[in-house]
């Protein structure tokens, strides 16, 4: 049921990149559809009856892997990076253009 959920995460931002025509729209739904597979990645990566290192004081106990953890803290990262440079494109293109329609944008931009 939980990875339903977090498929139809990704897919309703996947949709919202294709259909949208906003271009604000379109980075929300990009971070939609990041959040999606982030989500995915953390329900793959955790299992059930390991420790944290630091907790554990046993000598034969199942550790949990810091990897996975290290790899999602980048990606979110690198993620609000990627929005801000994107929100900082389309200001650029808002002060050159009355809307932020992809369609009207095309339009006043080809010769």
């Amino acid at each position: 049921m939980l990875e339903a959920c977090i498929f139809f995460t990704v897919l309703c931002g996947f949709f919202g990149i294709i259909f949208k025509k906003n271009l604000v729209m379109k980075i929300i739904s990009m971070d939609t559809m990041s959040t999606g597979v982030i989500a995915y990645y953390v329900l793959v990566a955790s299992r059930d009856g390991v420790f944290t290192p630091i907790v554990a004081t046993g000598k034969n106990v199942a550790y949990s892997d810091p990897v996975p953890q290290a790899v999602i803290l980048t990606v979110i990262v690198i993620g609000f990076s990627i929005q801000a440079l994107m929100l900082v494109g389309v200001m650029k293109l808002g002060k050159n253009n009355p809307t932020l329609e992809t369609k009207v944008i095309e339009e006043n931009n080809t010769l």
